[in-house]
């Protein structure tokens, strides 16, 4: 038996926006199909724009990023001609018509072979310049615009990120070269916009070194930074944390104590070649892929994170939110949509829990949620039984709980439903591996 605790009476900050995602809803307007209802029922706070130039529905090679905006760079930045908005406009609309916020990633998709937007700019600072027109087109209604509340601007992607052969998919110049491209850019956006945030690099893997590097730089150069980006893929719920708080003792320790740490790339990943990668595609989309979700949430949320991002929920191979073919949500869209009900109660609240068996709590006056997984990566790993005790929610009435319950039958279904009397109570939670529960407390009336 694995026991948990959670203790509704000790709040400890807020819930944290750990189910934002990268990419927005797709569908075919032609064939009248998608996943717009869903992807709103869900009630994803963020959708990042990165990758969004290899799916068609969202505008293709004419979308997001700055080279498929401004196509020709010898152009003046200031002529409104020069820029081509039309699927971005669109793919934005989108997304803000579902709820979600937008984190706007400045610069390219990763290029795996033909390198056309990953090349360093040949002046930084008009670079800059036209970013500074982007932003304007989405915030301040610049060349027939709009007036949207669009408060990150990511600079680049993953400029550490190298292939098993050497070669680097995102940036073609050297670490020296980005470190001065970034702070050009930096400087002049958050000059001229000091009231968004401005940020970057999404460091691909903090061993890399570029992340400390960057960080010396910055703090050297006195770059602003209002947010930390990284990614993390792995199996191991240890991994991640570990990357969490060697970034923010990076942040600490080079001066930027109050900059927000945001993780917005990460995924099951057993591994990158051959049948590691295959396995952890098919796992991506199913149940495993769901309790590692979950998990790394549970994780996030009591961490120094500020913001966990997942990628991808772009019909692509690393989506396990939607079917690619038909958009119909899969197990993890379940999860994420469970972590919604904590994130909208708003009071993160303390808990404990044993090995394997990730747990996080939150409360609102009279309604209080507990969302909870059970993950191993070994996939022999035997059933337990859970026991959730909860603490200090309590009603002369009684509580009543509804446990929902994702899991190999079941898509956040309700499977029990109880009343609670008393300051102290438990549930008996029988756990498959990787089978994930959200329970909802209401006091009665």
């Amino acid at each position: 038996m694995k026991s948990v605790t959670v203790n509704f009476q000790e709040t400890c900050g807020k819930i944290k926006p750990m189910h934002a995602v990268n990419n927005g809803p797709a569908g075919s307007r032609v064939r009248q199909t998608g996943n717009f209802k869903a992807y709103a029922e869900a009630r994803i706070p963020y959708a990042r724009l990165h990758d969004a130039s290899f799916y068609s529905g969202y505008g293709g090679e004419w979308s997001v990023d700055v080279h498929r905006i401004f196509t020709d760079f010898s152009k003046d930045v200031d002529d409104e001609t020069a820029y081509d908005f039309t699927e971005t406009d669109t793919y934005l609309q989108d997304i803000l018509s579902v709820g979600t916020k937008i984190f706007y990633r400045l610069g390219a998709s990763i290029e795996h072979r033909k390198k056309y937007g990953t090349y360093p700019p040949k002046d930084y600072l008009k670079w800059a310049k036209i970013c500074e027109h982007i932003i304007l087109h989405y915030t301040e209604g610049w060349a027939n615009g709009f007036k949207y509340d669009i408060e990150y601007w990511e600079i680049w992607n993953e400029p550490d990120c190298l292939n098993a052969d050497g070669s680097n998919p995102c940036w073609q110049g050297t670490q020296e070269e980005f470190l001065t491209f970034y702070e050009t850019a930096a400087k002049y956006l958050k000059g001229q916009f000091p009231a968004l945030k401005i940020g970057g690099p999404a460091i691909c893997w903090l061993g890399s070194g570029l992340a400390e590097k960057f960080l010396k730089y910055c703090k050297k150069q006195d770059v602003p930074l209002d947010f930390f980006s990284f990614h993390c893929y792995t199996k191991e719920m240890k991994t991640l944390l570990d990357r969490i708080q060697l970034g923010k003792k990076w942040l600490v320790e080079n001066g930027y104590p109050k900059t927000e740490l945001i993780l917005n790339e990460w995924n099951y990943i057993r591994g990158w070649l051959n049948e590691d990668w295959k396995y952890s595609l098919r796992m991506e989309k199913g149940l495993k892929g769901s309790s590692f979700v979950t998990g790394a949430m549970c994780v996030g949320q009591s961490s120094p994170l500020d913001m966990l991002m997942y990628y991808d929920a772009r019909p692509c191979g690393m989506n396990g939110m939607f079917d690619t073919d038909t958009l119909a949500p899969l197990k993890t869209y379940y999860v994420i949509k469970a972590f919604s009900t904590l994130y909208e109660l708003g009071n993160a609240v303390k808990t404990s829990s044993e090995k394997d068996v990730y747990v996080c709590g939150a409360v609102n006056g009279d309604k209080a949620a507990v969302l909870c997984t059970f993950y191993n990566d070994a996939d022999d790993t035997p059933a337990e039984i859970i026991k959730l005790t909860m603490d200090g929610f309590a009603h002369s009435a009684g509580v009543k709980a509804k446990v929902y319950q994702v899991s190999k039958e079941n898509n956040l279904t309700l499977v029990k439903e109880e009343l609670f009397t008393g300051d102290s109570y438990a549930i008996l939670l029988k756990a498959e591996l990787f089978t994930t529960y959200l329970i909802k407390l209401e006091k009665s009336k």
